[in-house]
């Protein structure tokens, strides 16, 4: 049997790297049921709309502008609502919570699935590296802001990446957040997907007691915009085994649809999965002195944020 086709096989609960969006809540009954999703002008945010509209779930759709997100969700036939969420700025990010209070509908789960990859050069908004900005504190602010507003059994899923592996040296460097110390492309990303997973372990944490739960997930390795800031060579490369080894974009989106709302995934909290099934993170994801830490330093951004 091919490499290929071992990876293909379904895990243990059915389902695995070859599943779909759909495929994984096929039969599954989301009327009544309300998602915001972030990201969903494009790629696994899109796919992961069109599985939840699919279903009966309404769905509020956060992408850059309101203009992006409502046109998204046009284009699967969804039933929603679109709002603007720039994750790197911090006012688009509190009317991105009014907004999706205004919607007035409890939410079922919130999908964290925005994020940009791999920036050649240092970024920084606010003092801070930006996909550290962007990936975590972006979606920190959101989430935190609308706890309140969660049904008692609510679930939150926070796109990572096994691209969390190549964090620097015990995962998060909290003392080189600006990137200012030393910078690299990956090693940068890959902290802020392992803070993304630090993020759902002390969220599950702090649901503690509750039917609420957080988990994170590798969505798999797929082609989508998060590519456009590589280079024109790496791009081609990319681009070019992507039929042979890449997931399509609905493969990509199974994952955190399947915690989303699949049945199956009911009650799970605090774990890291891929291809739908749980799976192991690195060390330092499970480390939950440092994932309070992250938590708190994180409130001390966003507190002196303008």
């Amino acid at each position: 049997m091919s490499l290929l086709a071992l990876l293909k096989r379904p895990g243990p609960n059915g389902f695995g790297y070859g599943s779909t969006a759909s495929d994984v809540v096929a039969g599954v009954d989301l009327s009544g049921k309300t998602f915001l999703v972030t990201g969903i002008n494009s790629g696994l945010g899109l796919e992961t709309v069109r599985a939840l509209a699919a279903r009966g779930g309404y769905v509020i759709g956060a992408a850059r502008t309101a203009a992006k997100a409502e046109q998204a969700l046009a284009s699967v036939s969804a039933k929603g609502t679109g709002v603007a969420c720039d994750l790197a700025d911090p006012p688009s990010v509190r009317e991105a919570v009014k907004a999706v209070r205004a919607v007035g509908r409890p939410l079922d789960g919130i999908v964290c699935n925005a994020g940009i990859m791999a920036l050649p050069k240092l970024q920084q908004r606010h003092g801070y590296e930006l996909q550290f900005f962007t990936n975590h504190v972006g979606h920190f602010m959101l989430v935190t802001g609308l706890l309140d507003v969660l049904t008692p059994d609510a679930r939150v899923v926070v796109t990572s990446s096994d691209a969390h592996r190549q964090a620097p040296r015990g995962g998060v460097q909290l003392d080189n957040l600006s990137g200012e110390k030393s910078y690299g492309a990956w090693s940068a990303y890959g902290q802020s997907k392992i803070a993304n997973i630090l993020f759902a372990r002390q969220l599950a944490r702090r649901f503690a007691g509750s039917k609420r739960t957080a988990n994170a997930l590798h969505p798999g390795v797929i082609a989508t915009n998060l590519t456009r800031h590589m280079s024109p060579v790496l791009r081609g490369v990319w681009a070019g085994i992507s039929p042979l080894f890449l997931k399509t974009p609905a493969q990509g989106a199974a994952t955190q649809t399947f915690l989303a709302a699949s049945p199956l995934a009911a009650g799970v909290t605090g774990e890291y999965f891929s291809d739908c099934n749980p799976a192991r993170a690195r060390r330092e994801a499970y480390d939950d002195e440092l994932a309070e830490k992250l938590w708190r330093k994180t409130e001390e951004i966003v507190a002196a944020l303008p």
